[in-house]
């Protein structure tokens, strides 16, 4: 149990990054970007066949994330530009990434143009780099022998590495995001997403603030895909279907628990709602009629929770304040009943 809850907590600090680019999309811009998909294959790709090709992981990781901005820059282009729907946008270029992603894992071969998966088994990655370097603190058995000392009996994970290396890399990229959100471009990009006719009255070019808030969004995406490739060991072309909805389920597990009233919150509230999202996706896994197909049926019912449980809530809080301000309205007025009747 201990073992899948903190596999599951690796993975979903890594989704997290996702996670964010999707909260800049759907909530800080108001854009329906199924972009999402192709890109976050896109930068699994990338990274893979990079490092396949005998890059260095760090090089191979920056430039997926380059190619995740340069797609999300297209779906932009393609919506203010082309004047195309939105949706229509994001459909389109995830259609087109499908192709390119194949060419790109095709590279590491010769005379051949597609390529559905890339296995990265004997390959250095991120996690294996680091993992070398951590292994000789030390630090792995002191955090199991303190675990063992409180009493968790179970099976310990063999290494610390990966959940501190991803941690430490989301926890950056939300402290980025809180600053950049609160300069004078981020908030122009969130006034882009609150009222367009606004915005621009203040000469503010929203084609191109959409077009970067969208690069910027996919690049975070790319960056989470190439993480998974290197955690995971492996790039497939498939990998991304339904990724748009683990990040909507992430985005709208943590605002319903955490909230939304600064910045800040918020997006700690979509790198908890990441978390959470694995974790519970982890332990339903563990129950004995569902099995690893049933993952997507999964992710609709926590969405689809997710999205109701809180209209319940705030309906319930509704009434009860309701009721509250009846019984003061009532208290008052026999208050005031009292005092006439002694004048």
């Amino acid at each position: 149990m201990f073992l899948a809850i903190f596999g599951a907590m690796e993975q979903g600090i890594i989704y997290a990054i996702m996670a964010l680019g999707v909260y800049l999309t759907f909530r800080v811009l108001d854009f329906p970007d199924l972009t999402v998909d192709g890109s976050f294959v896109t930068g699994a790709a990338t990274a893979a066949t990079m490092i396949l090709l005998g890059y260095h992981p760090i090089l191979a990781t920056l430039v997926a994330i380059v190619a995740g901005f340069i797609a999300g820059c297209m779906t932009g282009i393609l919506h203010t530009k082309g004047k195309i729907n939105p949706l229509l946008s994001g459909i389109l270029m995830m259609i087109a990434l499908y192709s390119i992603n194949l060419r790109i894992m095709g590279s590491t071969v010769e005379n051949t143009i597609g390529r559905p998966n890339i296995p990265l088994l004997n390959s250095e990655t991120l996690f294996s780099k680091f993992q070398a370097f951590w292994s000789n603190l030390g630090i792995d058995s002191a955090l199991n022998n303190l675990l063992k000392s409180i009493g968790v009996q179970t099976q310990l994970p063999s290494t610390w590495s990966t959940l501190i290396v991803v941690l430490i890399i989301t926890i950056i990229i939300k402290f980025f995001a809180d600053w950049f959100l609160k300069t004078e471009v981020g908030l122009a990009i969130r006034a882009t997403g609150d009222n367009k006719r606004m915005i621009r009255s203040f000469s503010a070019n929203t084609d191109t603030l959409i077009i970067l808030g969208l690069g910027l969004s996919n690049a975070l995406v790319a960056f989470s895909g190439a993480l998974i490739a290197q955690y995971s060991k492996f790039s497939d072309v498939s990998m991304g279907i339904g990724m748009i909805v683990i990040g909507l389920a992430s985005v709208i597990i943590g605002e319903a628990i955490f909230g939304t009233k600064t910045i800040m919150r918020t997006t700690f509230a979509v790198i908890a709602g990441a978390i959470i999202y694995r974790v519970i996706l982890a332990l339903a896994l563990r129950v004995d009629f569902l099995d690893s197909g049933d993952m997507k049926l999964i992710t609709a019912i926590i969405v689809i929770i997710a999205l109701i449980l809180p209209q319940f809530i705030n309906k319930s809080k509704a009434r009860k304040r309701k009721v509250k301000r009846a019984a003061e309205r009532t208290q008052v007025k026999t208050v005031e009943q009292g005092g006439k009747g002694l004048a």
